[in-house]
């Protein structure tokens, strides 16, 4: 018998006070959000698959707060793209079988992945971009948002490849960037949306070395990201992407002096594995 994780026992006991969330990190950019109706993940990486396929260059830096057999209390699982580090087959197929009532939203490029990992079309949901939806027994508003990995991608029949989240939750806005670079009209499309409490954003930059040498596709630049805040009036940032893989990161005292030298009164948020972060709008 599956003994419950501490981290989950965590989850169910923390009570959401009106206007607030609660959120968990996972490590890279997932995360568990917790509001009135549950609990919501978003590109949880919980185990070792992008080492397991594609080298040792691909070691966690550290293990998983716990392992996707323990997600037992999944309502829906949000994944931004289909790189394994962000739709995480391992994780997905565990936390179908661990959560049995849990919805998947996904854009329509990864509905083969998830049939494949045996998860039924009944349970999974594909958002048209930027038109927003309310989840299922929930009065979660969402919002999925065109992102560049590095090309913003669009099929007719599939939509956008790489996409990001707006939720909407219990008075609280919470964007997930999923991985992007900023793309003509990136911005524009950000004023016209509701503005952020929370943005969890990807830091990890990109370089001629790493997309030559490992063929990695990078994100933004800490200073974009401190831009971007300043500008868009993001009142918290949590800087993410940044922690699993230690040749796919930058200092996170680089990251910290560039966001305290551009925005030097923007609230950021550095989340560990497994820490709580317990939001509230004031």
């Amino acid at each position: 018998m599956l003994v419950e994780h501490k981290l989950i026992i965590h989850m169910q006991a923390i009570p959401i006070i009106p206007k607030s969330l609660a959120i968990w990190g996972l490590g890279q950019i997932g995360v568990a959000i917790k509001g009135p109706e549950g609990v919501v993940y978003i590109d949880p990486c919980l185990s070792d698959v992008v080492r397991e396929l594609y080298g040792d260059w691909w070691e966690r830096s550290y293990p998983p707060p716990l392992l996707p057999n323990e997600v037992i209390n999944a309502k829906f699982y949000l994944a931004s793209h289909e790189h394994q580090d962000h739709l995480d087959p391992i994780t997905a197929r565990a936390i179908a079988i661990a959560s049995p009532e849990s919805k998947f939203v996904i854009s329509a490029w990864n509905l083969d992945i998830l049939t494949q990992l045996g998860i039924a079309k009944e349970r999974i949901i594909i958002p048209e971009a930027l038109e927003p939806m309310i989840l299922p027994g929930t009065r979660i508003k969402l919002t999925v948002v065109p992102a560049a990995h590095y090309n913003k991608e669009f099929d007719k029949q599939k939509g956008y490849r790489y996409i990001g989240f707006l939720i909407e939750w219990n008075e609280v806005t919470f964007y997930h960037s999923g991985d992007t670079i900023i793309y003509p009209g990136y911005i524009e499309m950000l004023h016209n949306l509701p503005t952020p409490d929370i943005a969890m954003v990807p830091v990890n930059g990109r370089d001629w070395f790493r997309e030559t040498g490992a063929g990695v596709i990078g994100n933004f630049l800490p200073s974009e990201v401190a831009q971007l805040a300043r500008d868009l009036e993001w009142d918290v940032i949590i800087p993410a992407h940044n922690d699993l893989f230690p040749n796919n990161m930058l200092p996170m005292s680089q990251v910290v002096e560039t966001l305290t030298t551009i925005a030097p009164r923007q609230k950021f948020k550095i989340l560990q594995p497994g820490e709580l972060y317990y939001y509230t709008k004031q």
